[in-house]
């Protein structure tokens, strides 16, 4: 890495990786780190070049929540959040819209904010040593990042009641089994794993995972008439393009794909 910024960005061939470095804070998210990963995620969404996006955590943990000592600090709390959370959602928002697969690669605290962050990636790898935690409850406050929007998609509308209401910690094993996860491996073994399955993500059909993204984003918004109708349209798209043509060609000859 080349800069000490909030959020710093690297990138091994196709794949793109953020980390969030502020480890001596647990990587509480500030302003600097919100409009930061706000231009990180809108530069990647649009480069053609990147297939696949992760974001980890420097240090013990993804991220701890927002900086509460910088908002606790500031004359105004609301003079303080409002920029942040504006920037925050604004990555939200291009994370979900970005046409590539994001995934999650969590460790330690994943709470408050670095929760609603894990979600709205596409896919989430966890270490064993994860734990994840609301934290909005216990600060008398209402969730944001997307967490009230994803979290009932992950877990249905009674579990994420619980879990926000509750607050409480859980951990990467009750995780995964609720759905917040895709895979749960040991702590050592997360960078290996997480840089597996981000170039497995990276080598598949850039329009074809661009497609999926957006029809499972539609999925719950629009009846099956329309979903059906968006489908059609999306196969036609993968049709035209190189990597379908390869697709078939590798299927007929009896090899792995190898797309552009």
């Amino acid at each position: 890495m080349t800069t000490t910024t909030s959020a710093q960005l690297d990138r091994d061939g196709p794949v793109a990786v953020i980390t969030l470095n502020r480890p001596d804070s647990l990587n509480a998210i500030t302003l600097d780190m919100a409009v930061r990963l706000r231009e990180l995620t809108e530069l990647l969404a649009d480069d053609a070049s990147v297939k696949a996006v992760v974001i980890r955590g420097a240090g013990r943990a993804f991220m701890g929540g927002g900086d509460l000592k910088a908002i606790a600090a500031a004359e105004d709390p609301w003079q303080a959040i409002e920029p942040l959370i504006t920037n925050f959602h604004g990555c939200v928002r291009t994370l979900r819209r970005m046409p590539k697969p994001v995934l999650a690669s969590v460790h330690g605290a994943v709470a408050g904010g670095g929760l609603s962050l894990a979600l709205a990636c596409d896919l989430v790898i966890a270490a064993a040593g994860s734990r994840f935690f609301p934290a909005y409850g216990q600060l008398g406050t209402s969730p944001d990042g997307g967490c009230t929007h994803f979290l009932p998609q992950a877990l249905g509308q009674k579990k994420a009641a619980e879990l926000l209401l509750y607050s409480d910690v859980v951990d990467a094993a009750t995780a995964a089994r609720l759905g917040l996860v895709n895979w749960v491996v040991a702590d050592e073994e997360l960078h290996g794993e997480t840089t597996r399955i981000a170039a497995r993500l990276a080598a598949g059909a850039a329009t074809a995972a661009g497609a999926v993204k957006a029809l499972l984003a539609q999925a719950t918004t629009q009846t099956l008439d329309r979903h059906l109708e968006a489908e059609v349209s999306a196969f036609r798209r993968c049709a035209e393009t190189a990597d379908f043509a390869e697709g078939l060609n590798a299927f007929l000859e009896q090899r792995p794909p190898r797309f552009v």
